[in-house]
């Protein structure tokens, strides 16, 4: 009995030994976490986290309100693109930076996000491994595939985006002019509006840091983050609570496929600044790059305006800045260009930061006052995906009252993509969106853009597509016609004098490929080629001359015993005349 009873004695003891340690290790967990979660961390301390956890695949933990009767989308009785975006196409992550405890409010996500890992990230310091990621590529084949995979996800390099801090800062690119220029105290204030789809997570909130840290924060009114129905998780509710904690920052999604157009119309709706500017998700700022934009709006609200475009390599994430003067032009198959290397034709010393007139603008970055974007129609909400939505809105801008400009103090560089990331749902879909745009704003030389895009003149000939909303605008507006838009705005633009007999193809007979302009020499000119035909009659000829390119600006012309490309006639200042070519029709062999 004696051996019995200390046994039993013995097995207590050492159960309570037990009990005692699971407790105090349960004290501490519930200890651990009280302090983790009243921690109160800053948008400079924030720590990117560069792979979020993969657990966050669908947006399941979201709680959406919804209040019908906001009146935030009714911006005015003749807006019909703006009004026809409905509220329950909205969710709204609100800030919460200097808050401890958020409070749920209408319109708001009640993310149920378990504690995450938020080590500070100064600038400069490794940035992988953040957020939970457990394993770093390293050096070799393996590293080598997962560019090769994030080029094909993303249109770039992901893998040399994730290595780079999300505060770099950008080598100073600007003319010493503009670092004398001195701009109001009373600039009006800004809404960026930063839309995205599938955006990769470096270079989105690189694009959102960029701005935070280089615009005042006495203009910057807001940066709103536009989701158009992102499907990466990454973007769900991760990304909901590394915004939340941002100052000045809100995020809004929609819960369909919008486009680029169409999201940004969304983010006007809900912008509250007096300028919106649009900015794509993979930018960088340079310093001092938002008052030129403002000022030259508050000199008159109906200019719209862009900053020099500068290029990050998609490969390296190099910074490459570009050359000035720069302007945005389009050609006859409706293809937006950045045109350098033109004549001025104001020469005085400080062309250098005086603002240059342009027939179009790019969509990287737009700065337009609110009120005349809403007035002058938004983006046409008939515009598919994504596509020369930026040519439509220079046409109407410059047509319905206003005026485009590259502003030269203001530079901003800009991913140039290797490829869409995305695969369109319908190949002929930017066909479509340059047939809204030929059939409303290009009157009869309509005619020109249809005999270079053949696939464009077929599915309008079988779909007779709908524009009696926009022309029903461009009536309501006042807006000139095409004709002026080309004598005032685009003089420069040669107007093909189309002959079927005297256009085509320069083929070979012997080789049997084509004559052909490498892309890259600029728009000088340089030697001719050959290489195979591409089929697409980009060789343009009248009378005495042979123009190339959509743009006509080229003329064959002779170098000693090379056929080379060079300005036209019309193009060169005090040029009299260029090389006559004659044509000879060739007899068919019977």
């Amino acid at each position: 009995m004696r051996l019995r009873c200390r046994a039993t004695a013995a097995r207590r003891r050492m159960l309570c030994f037990w009990l005692l340690l699971l407790g105090f290790a349960l004290v501490t967990l519930l200890l651990s976490d009280f302090l983790s979660r009243n921690r109160s961390p800053s948008h400079q301390n924030l720590g990117p986290p560069r792979r979020p956890l993969r657990r966050f695949s669908s947006p399941v933990d979201l709680e959406v309100i919804v209040d019908s009767r906001d009146p935030a989308l009714e911006l005015g009785l003749d807006l019909a693109p703006l009004k026809s975006l409905q509220e329950d196409q909205l969710l709204f992550v609100p800030s919460t930076q200097g808050t401890k405890s958020p409070v749920q409010k209408k319109g708001g996500y009640k993310v149920l996000l378990p504690g995450v890992n938020r080590d500070s990230t100064a600038p400069g310091a490794p940035t992988l491994g953040e957020m939970g990621r457990a394993v770093q590529l390293h050096l070799g084949g393996l590293e080598r595939e997962a560019e090769l995979a994030a080029v094909l996800k993303y249109g770039f390099n992901e893998v040399v985006s994730e290595k780079i801090s999300l505060h770099r800062r950008l080598p100073e690119a600007r003319s010493p002019g503009c670092l004398r220029e001195q701009y109001s105290e009373s600039l009006p204030s800004a809404s960026v509006v930063i839309c995205f789809h599938d955006e990769a997570w470096s270079t989105l909130l690189r694009t959102v840091h960029s701005v935070l840290h280089t615009a005042p924060k006495q203009y910057l009114h807001e940066v709103l983050l536009v989701d158009d129905l992102s499907k990466h998780g990454h973007l769900k509710s991760v990304l909901s609570e590394y915004v939340s904690h941002l100052d000045q920052v809100r995020l809004i999604r929609s819960t369909k496929r919008l486009g680029a157009g169409g999201c940004r119309t969304l983010g006007a709706t809900r912008a509250a600044g007096e300028v919106l500017v649009f900015m794509d998700s993979h930018c960088e700022c340079q310093k001092g790059w938002l008052e030129p934009l403002l000022e030259r709006v508050a000199q008159d609200r109906t200019k719209v305006v862009s900053p020099i475009m500068d290029v990050i390599d998609w490969q390296t994430f190099q910074y490459n800045a570009t050359q000035w003067p720069v302007r945005g032009v389009f050609d006859w198959r409706l293809d937006f260009h950045w045109e350098s290397d033109f004549p001025m034709q104001d020469k005085e010393a400080d062309s250098a930061v005086q603002p240059l007139r342009t027939p179009a603008l790019g969509g990287g970055v737009v700065a337009i006052d609110r009120h005349f974007f809403q007035s002058v129609g938004a983006y046409d909400p008939g515009m598919l995906l994504w596509g020369s939505e930026q040519i439509e809105l220079s046409i109407r801008v410059w047509s319905c009252g206003g005026s485009l400009e590259v502003v030269p103090c203001s530079r901003v560089a800009h991913i140039d993509r290797h490829h869409l990331p995305y695969v369109f749902p319908d190949q002929e879909m930017l066909q479509r969106n340059k047939i809204r745009i030929a059939d409303t704003w290009m009157d009869a030389y309509r005619k020109i853009f249809y005999r270079r895009d053949t696939l464009a003149h077929f599915i309008r000939q079988s779909e007779s597509p709908n524009v009696t909303e926009r022309l029903q605008l461009k009536r309501s507006l006042g807006c000139r016609n095409f004709h002026w838009y080309l004598t005032e705005v685009y003089p420069h633009i040669y107007i093909p004098q189309d002959r079927p007999a005297l256009s085509g193809e320069l083929y070979n007979v012997g080789t049997g490929s084509c004559a052909d302009y490498p892309r890259g020499q600029g728009a000088q000119g340089g030697p001719m080629n050959i290489a195979p035909c591409s089929g697409t009659g980009s060789q343009v000829t009248k009378t005495g001359e042979v123009r190339w390119g959509p743009m006509g600006r080229l003329c064959l012309d002779a170098k000693g015993e090379r056929v080379v490309l060079s300005p036209c006639p019309t193009q060169r200042p005090n040029a009299s005349s260029g090389p006559q070519w004659k044509f000879l029709k060739a007899r068919r062999r019977t």
